[in-house]
């Protein structure tokens, strides 16, 4: 058998953990959106964008040649999709507010070729992981028809997704349904048309983003998925960077997390060296922040996991559905006008009270001072959300009905007949002033970065560690007893982490578990992990080795690829 080595030479270079992006080498990301996916047939290239040392190139080649050995041939695709930290602005991507993410380099890689087999049914897919405690699976779409006289009446494809027991080719079947739909659309037919059929494919998986982490392992797994199968049919023509994040964003949601899109957005577009500003009203946009020189985030797993679609209907998805009602109970509270079946987020009730332009307010000092304005206002209307019990247990169902100004067949078809949740009471208030404050914080650590970026001065540079370091930990405050995202783990993590020197930290991710993000001085990071090692109860145990995969510094990645093999 002919091993498979995809490159015989990698460049490589020190780095720093965190390099200022460069002006020149950044597009806006209306414009970036439009970027093609990064197809490469050379490892030195892909290298040389990721900015990755060598020994990512082995685990590539690894993968390869495990393909290889159990399929009998080489693979024709890699793709590779990274996890992301969000720096700060947690659940306020889906009430449509900027966040700042970035890709890290921690990754999912799938490598993929169409199946060789005799007769193959269309579409069929043998699905192994290289981590044994992950089975191999097997599936195909079935075409769920219904004939009549003339016609057979072709509906949607069915990948028999089990949203209550979701296993890891579960994100799989996520990724393949974007495909089937966009590009094998079952449509009418008459019954002598022979629909275009998808291809048999065999794919191997491997991955470095711990799931259950807060790192979104589950949109890289998606995004890579999703990659696997535009390359292996051939419809990587003409899909850009834009269209794979609507794409990822749409396929998460077949294992119930509607997501707000900032993970799919950081692991599909993000470039090396720098932080997102993500924006997703009017439209999507982001642009490039540099962070302050000196700047190092690391990211400490709590070691608890926290499977975002498994508990949705109790944790992210409620969260959703309180954000969403908390938003046209403030806008009917501040006299916002609301369409009757408009499910209006909470960015949109700012606008409209903010007197905002239909093109939106721009990224301009006159647009943010006038986001911040109406930031202002709406939070200090969201007072009214409060229960007015003694104890602020939330509100029972018909107290939120009542306060949407709906009546109760509307307001379950606009915020309830398309989600599952399940809550005894909603926590409006506390999800509205989360979301609101949360906003105000991103903007101002925008900023922060921002000034520290238009002075070269150190000790500009160290005023301003210190300043975002106080917004991180104000988000945790507010994740914890507002958003109620955390848990006694993350909390205490993040305590011993600013114990140990951190000048702030914070939950990243959807939480209930995963990672905290610690801002640490650059001449810190040894004696921090040394010390977070030994004050965290659940590190105590954990050999050398595995504490380098467990708290560990990360540097902005770029985004999304596919890897083709030529012969």
């Amino acid at each position: 058998m002919r091993s498979t080595r995809l490159c015989t030479r990698i460049n490589i270079w020190p780095l720093p953990l965190l390099l200022p992006p460069s002006s020149s080498s950044h597009l806006p990301f209306s414009m970036a959106a439009q970027e093609p996916i990064p197809i490469y047939t050379s490892l030195d290239k892909l290298y040389s964008d990721l900015g990755n040392a060598a020994t990512h190139a082995v685990r590539w080649n690894n993968l390869a040649e495990a393909f290889e050995k159990q399929f009998g041939r080489k693979p024709a695709y890699i793709a590779r999709a990274p996890g992301r930290v969000n720096l700060i602005g947690e659940h306020i991507d889906y009430a449509l507010f900027g966040v700042l993410p970035a890709a890290i380099e921690p990754d999912i890689l799938i490598a993929c070729a169409p199946q060789t087999t005799a007769i193959p049914s269309p579409g069929h897919v043998h699905a192994h992981n290289l981590q044994p405690q992950y089975k191999a699976r097997s599936f195909a779409p079935m075409r769920r028809d219904s004939v009549s006289e003339d016609h057979v009446h072709l509906k949607e494809w069915d990948l028999a997704i089990n949203r209550r027991e979701l296993h890891w080719e579960s994100y799989v079947k996520a990724g393949y349904y974007g495909v089937l739909n966009r590009f094998f659309p079952l449509t009418e037919v008459a019954r002598s048309e022979i629909a275009p059929a998808p291809i048999p494919v065999d794919l191997l998986v491997t991955g470095t983003v711990p799931a259950g982490s807060g790192l979104s392992s589950s949109a890289a797994m998606v995004v890579a998925s999703t990659l696997v199968f535009l390359a292996v049919n051939g419809k990587l023509d003409g899909v850009t960077k834009g269209t794979l994040t609507e794409m990822a964003m749409e396929n998460e949601k077949r294992v119930g997390v509607n997501s707000g899109g900032m993970d799919q957005a950081a692991s599909v577009i993000s470039t090396p060296a720098s932080a997102l500003y993500v924006s997703f009203f009017p439209k999507l946009s982001a642009s490039p922040i540099p962070l302050p020189s000196h700047a190092v985030f690391i990211l400490a797993n709590s070691l608890v996991m926290s499977e975002k679609a498994v508990h949705a209907r109790t944790r992210y998805n409620l969260r959703v559905v309180e954000t969403l009602a908390g938003a046209r109970a403030l806008a009917h509270s501040l006299g916002v006008h609301v369409g009757p079946k408009e499910r209006v987020t909470l960015r949109e009730v700012v606008g409209r009270l903010g007197g905002e332009p239909e093109a939106g307010w721009d990224e301009s000092e006159e647009g943010i001072a006038s986001l911040r304005d109406a930031l202002g206002k709406a939070l200090a209307g969201a007072e009214a959300l409060k229960s007015g019990r003694p104890d602020e247990e939330g509100l029972t169902m018909d107290e939120m009905v009542a306060r949407s100004g709906l009546g109760a067949a509307d307001f379950h078809e606009v915020y309830l007949s398309w989600i599952d949740v399940e809550a005894t009471y909603f926590q409006l208030h506390k999800r509205t002033k989360h979301v609101l404050s949360e906003a105000l914080r991103v903007l101002d650590f925008r900023a922060v970065c921002q000034r520290a970026a238009a002075d070269a001065a150190e000790l500009v540079h160290e005023t301003a560690l210190k300043e975002l370091g106080a917004l991180m930990d104000a988000s945790m405050e507010s994740c914890s007893t507002l958003c109620e995202c955390s848990c006694p783990e993350l909390d205490l993590l993040a305590r011993l982490a600013r114990e140990a020197g951190a000048y702030g930290s914070r939950v990243t991710g959807a939480g209930w578990g995963g990672c905290t993000v610690s801002l640490v001085p650059e001449d810190r990071v040894e004696g921090f992990i040394t010390q977070l090692r030994a004050t965290y109860p659940a590190y105590k145990d954990i050999g050398d080795e595995d504490i380098k995969e467990i708290v560990f510094a990360t540097k902005p990645s770029s985004g999304a690829c596919v890897y083709e093999f030529t012969e």
